[in-house]
């Protein structure tokens, strides 16, 4: 499988934030987009997941169902950590499985991996914010999805949590999944390679 994105271009405000930008991700491999403060990283990431349009380019998938899209064969994890905060951490996993089509028992294997487990009774609205974090990594369990599309992943996780991401990623990576994660802070990532994202960005295949 391979990630492809070729010649893309991106415009926020009338404002050019990249252009020719070119890449290439095989299975098994991270691709960390880098760059400073408004470079460009979180449009790309919403760009390869199918919510925004590139000006110019495209990205495609090779290898992958031909009958679904991207997106649909995506986990898509931004800022927002997307749990609702009046429902408990078991229940707010319980939903995403059942809306990502997950196996059930996926969904204790999430909470034992992340954590979570003796919170799983508490509303989400309680938890600290790097606990909200892992709440909202979890989703990445609960359903086989062979594009994980991360942005800043280890916000608010401490060195721990940190490392029970990387974990997690790189078992995936080690199954033969990709991923594409935009970062400020270095990532302990299996097999990962640097794309720099801006008006100086280069290509990288």
């Amino acid at each position: 499988m391979k990630l492809i994105g070729e010649k893309l271009c991106a415009k926020r405000g009338g404002r050019v934030l990249f252009a020719k930008l070119s890449f290439t991700v095989d299975s098994g491999r991270a691709l960390l987009a880098i760059g400073p403060n408004g470079a460009g990283k979180t449009t790309l990431l919403r760009m390869l997941a199918g919510f925004l349009r590139p000006e110019a380019g495209q990205v495609r998938l090779e290898g992958g169902d031909a009958d679904a899209s991207i997106a649909e064969q995506c986990h898509y994890v931004g800022h927002a950590n997307a749990v609702k905060p009046s429902l408990t951490v078991a229940e707010n996993a319980a939903f995403w499985s059942g809306f990502l089509g997950g196996a059930a028992d996926r969904l204790e294997v999430a909470l034992n991996t992340f954590g979570l487990a003796a919170l799983r009774d508490i509303p989400a609205g309680y938890l600290s914010a790097g606990q909200r974090r892992r709440a909202g990594l979890m989703r990445l369990l609960l359903a086989e999805r062979p594009v994980w599309l991360l942005d800043e992943p280890t916000t608010s996780l401490d060195e721990t949590a940190q490392k029970v991401l990387a974990g997690a990623v790189n078992q995936h990576l080690s199954g033969g999944g990709l991923v594409v994660a935009a970062t400020h802070l270095p990532l302990a990532f299996d097999r990962a390679q640097e794309l720099p994202v801006g008006l100086s960005a280069a290509a990288v295949a």
